[in-house]
């Protein structure tokens, strides 16, 4: 469970760089390398060294010094902490451009997650079949023994609604693609994706990369 910037009793945001860290060594694994240094790690993905033996640290496990972390080790320790290292079902609603994109990726397997069931209200698109997935009509969604977890990429206009009714199907966790803030009760996890957001952050990052451009040509030489 959440709890501030916390989830258990690991932050936020290195959780966010464990997914980061989790494909750079299975290509390590696939390589055949065995051994990786928290520097290397590090320059490859643009982070410092001691952040990533401290990332590290909350899976309990340390490196060896001038030798450094075993790779199996880690993936191990990373996949069990995020949960990838067992199947999580899902079912995802609303099949327009982003929900077949969702349904037509096959990175999910890598990351423990498997759609089983697909929704929309669309004359033309129920009874489709997206990557082995047949879209079924919303009305026939029914309370899920095995799927908790729910992905929305419906229009905004409806997505309070139809979160209200994954809620009620049984639904525990909604991954939110939609840009609508959802009011839903207390035990339900949302997981916002906003695009909006992420275009915001990029357009920011290349202003300020622009700005810098300027001021140093602008400098006199020393």
């Amino acid at each position: 469970m959440a709890y501030g910037y916390k989830i258990g009793s690991i932050p936020l945001t290195t959780v966010q760089r464990f997914a980061s860290y989790l494909p750079a060594l299975r290509d390590m694994q696939r390589q055949g390398r065995s051994v990786v240094s928290s520097a290397s790690l590090a320059e490859m993905l643009r982070l410092e060294a001691i952040q990533v033996r401290k990332d590290f640290g909350y899976l309990g496990i340390t490196g060896r010094p001038k030798t450094g972390f075993q790779v199996d080790d880690l993936i191990g320790a990373m996949e069990h902490g995020l949960s990838w290292n067992r199947v999580s079902d899902a079912i995802l609603v609303g099949t327009g451009h982003l929900g077949t994109a969702l349904l037509n990726y096959r990175g999910f397997g890598y990351h423990g997650l498997a759609i089983k069931a697909a929704f929309d209200i669309a004359p033309d698109r129920v009874g489709a079949l997206i990557n082995g997935v047949q879209v079924q009509h919303l009305d026939e969604m029914k309370p899920f023994m095995d799927a908790k977890m729910a992905i929305l990429t419906v229009s905004p206009e409806s997505a309070q609604e139809v979160a209200l009714r994954l809620v009620r199907a049984g639904i525990t966790g909604i991954w939110n693609f939609t840009g609508r803030t959802l009011l839903l009760p207390e035990p339900i996890v949302v997981q916002d994706q906003d695009i909006a957001i992420g275009l915001a952050v990029l357009s920011a990052k290349l202003t300020a990369r622009a700005r810098e451009a300027i001021e140093a040509e602008s400098k006199p030489p020393a």
